[in-house]
């Protein structure tokens, strides 16, 4: 079954998403977002490409799902409360109906369970693989949004949940963790096509985090990010690191490059943040109340770089820092 007309699409599977006033129904060139007063807008854009970011046999309702999530990560990274996102869905010549629908059934979840009404956007045909790009539209109390560039020398360093998962369920997704349970490499494929924002989180550390960001690339290559932009260094203890029992057993059986795949491995999109030492009771106090396990890993030190120490404090080589789009 071909795909329907462009703009029979939008007003039978968009539209309805478009449940803010500002949103005008999507019957004009453009929405319209009220800035509450003393209040930033926080903007930030992802794309997400089939082979790229997902598998193209994975489940048109969870590539959705993640699309909205990425973004909605990014907005959590700086304590920002979301607004709003714009789509530009790019499906491909072939796509048939059944697809678009099920695409937008899993966009319509997510925007329902995380309050983030569709504000916009476009939709094409393309010959290529099939590409999406959100932009997520929040806003934070002016002068307090959670920033990258400053961490302090002597901040512990934290992160929430566990680390590794969505690497290893990258793994799982393409079949090639035959040597876990099936339970585990569904727990960890799941975790790859279906990351959790840590919404909540980021606004929960506005005035307790000194600085912050997404997992998405990797905890050590995404670290080194926070100490080149705020000029210090890190020293992450990797015994520290939280793992999952699944990613756990997958280091055991070898699959990927072990600890390094969980180290330096994407698809995370759990929260990374630096606060002080005197901010330990609150920063337990907040993963209490969400019910989210918040884990301190190492130090922000001085210098430059991020240095991973192992058993002993022996460093710990890794011939990767994290993922790359371009160059090596």
């Amino acid at each position: 079954m071909p795909a329907p007309d462009e703009f029979e699409l939008i007003r039978r599977l968009f539209a309805p998403l478009a449940t803010s006033a500002g949103a005008l129904g999507l019957l004009d060139d453009a929405a319209l977002v009220e800035t509450p007063a003393g209040r930033r807008i926080a903007l930030t854009t992802d794309a997400i490409v089939a082979g790229v970011h997902f598998l193209p046999d994975d489940p048109p309702d969870l590539v959705a799902r993640k699309l909205v999530r990425v973004n909605l990560s990014d907005l959590a990274a700086m304590g920002a409360e979301p607004a709003g996102l714009l789509l530009a869905a790019c499906f491909p010549q072939s796509a048939e109906a059944a697809w678009i629908e099920r695409f937008a059934a899993g966009l319509a979840a997510d925007c329902g369970g995380f309050a983030v009404p569709l504000l916009g956007g476009d939709t094409v045909a393309t010959p290529g693989p099939a590409t999406f790009v959100v932009t997520a539209v929040g806003t934070v109390e002016a002068g307090m949004e959670l920033r990258r560039s400053t961490a302090r020398i002597g901040d512990r360093l934290w992160v929430s949940g566990t680390i590794g998962d969505g690497a290893f369920g990258l793994f799982a997704a393409r079949g090639a963790a035959t040597a876990l349970a099936p339970e585990e490499a569904a727990f960890l494929r799941d975790r790859y096509r279906l990351p959790e924002p840590r919404v909540a989180l980021g606004r929960a550390l506005i005035g307790v985090a000194t600085a912050a960001m997404d997992v998405s690339d990797g905890l050590v290559g995404d670290l080194e990010h926070i100490c080149e932009t705020s000029r210090v260094g890190a020293m992450i203890e990797a015994a520290r690191v939280p793992l999952s029992a699944p990613a756990r057993a997958a280091i055991a059986a070898g699959i990927g490059q072990g600890l390094a795949t969980a180290l330096v491995g994407g698809d995370d999109y759990e929260l990374l943040f630096a606060a002080p030492p005197a901010a330990d009771a609150r920063v337990a106090a907040i993963g209490a109340h969400l019910g989210l396990r918040l884990t301190a890993i190492g130090t922000i030190i001085a210098g430059s770089g991020v240095r991973v120490e192992g058993p002993g404090g022996t460093p710990l080589a890794l011939a990767a820092r994290g993922y790359r789009h371009f160059g090596a």
